[in-house]
């Protein structure tokens, strides 16, 4: 299991963060020639160099005081010497590559204790483990972990003052979509249904090192206040069943969940209806009805326990 501590001295939450300046220790690009830090692209590595740029990032978080910030994928440090600018009485970096921790212990030692970084890949870290409420994640996602990542967010969004995410321009269309769009799809359902989004703004490939092939996007989202009542493995089956094939019907489409003529006509929906023609409560909709006809089934009970067996009285 991993150990999801955060690697540092005990922390006394004060009223007000340390007063922290993000050019006062050396350039980024000074500490990754130091370091020997080049970009691997099996991580997703792309380096945001530019303290303006992250530094805008991390305002845009809007933290409230006391808000704990929780960054996925440090790297050299840029939007983490940004965050410790910031509200935030804490903030706790989660980074895979043990390349960068070392090149880090700069910026922990001048945080004066603001500052933790958790070895571990962010897929297996509960970053409600990690801190108290509030907390809040604000980061430059890797690309090829960024909806995972995400979509596990998103199932506990409201553990969360806010998540300030940045993905591929495309992504990020797709999670503000919608209906009737060609971007508008299963994710767009998904992250409406649990939040609130708003892209705030778009960065150029020529804003990173080494520069990716497409436009980033930095996404603002929060946790929905009444969101539609909806079971999430039911609604996951309805969307991809209706997604799946978005050309067709949804009389057709959601044919794998059973009758689907008897799930559109409880709904309301028209069953010469097509997926991206549907809002969040339509779908929500559907995933009750499909829940209510499909209950998922309790857990297994564990078998009793018989009298123990002493040696050689096992089964004949």
């Amino acid at each position: 299991m991993t150990d999801q501590t955060p690697a540092s001295a005990p922390f006394a939450p004060a009223s007000a963060p340390a007063a922290f300046d993000p050019h006062a220790l050396p350039p980024l690009r000074d500490v990754i020639a130091r370091f020997g830090l080049e970009a691997r692209k099996a991580l997703g590595q792309n380096f945001l160099l530019d303290l303006n740029l992250t530094g805008r990032i991390a305002r845009s978080a809007n933290l409230p005081a006391g808000t704990t910030a929780i960054e996925v994928g440090p790297g050299p440090g840029g939007l983490t010497r940004a965050l410790l600018a910031t509200n935030a009485v804490k903030v706790i970096a989660i980074e895979r590559d043990r390349r960068f921790i070392e090149a880090l212990q700069d910026v922990i030692e001048a945080s004066q204790g603001r500052l933790s970084i958790v070895e571990a890949d962010a897929l297996t870290v509960d970053p409600e483990v990690l801190a108290p409420a509030p907390r809040a994640i604000v980061a430059n996602l890797p690309y090829n972990v960024a909806t995972p990542l995400l979509l596990g967010w998103l199932a506990r969004i409201e553990a969360y003052v806010s998540l300030t995410l940045m993905f591929q321009k495309e992504v990020a269309d797709r999670l503000v979509a919608k209906p009737g769009s060609k971007a508008y799809g299963r994710l767009s359902v998904i992250t409406q249904w649990r939040s609130d989004a708003r892209v705030l703004f778009n960065l150029p490939p020529r804003a990173f090192t080494p520069p990716p092939k497409v436009e980033s996007t930095v996404v603002h989202l929060t946790p929905r206040v009444n969101p539609e009542p909806a079971d999430w493995r039911a609604l996951e089956q309805v969307t991809a069943a209706a997604f799946g094939q978005r050309r067709k019907m949804l009389r057709q489409s959601l044919k794998s969940l059973g009758n689907a003529e008897a799930l559109l006509e409880e709904t309301g929906i028209a069953p010469t209806a097509r997926a991206e023609e549907i809002h969040v409560a339509g779908f929500a909709a559907l995933a009750r009805a499909f829940r209510a006809r499909h209950p998922l089934e309790p857990p297994a009970e564990p078998p009793a326990e018989g009298p123990a067996e002493g040696p050689g009285e096992g089964p004949k």
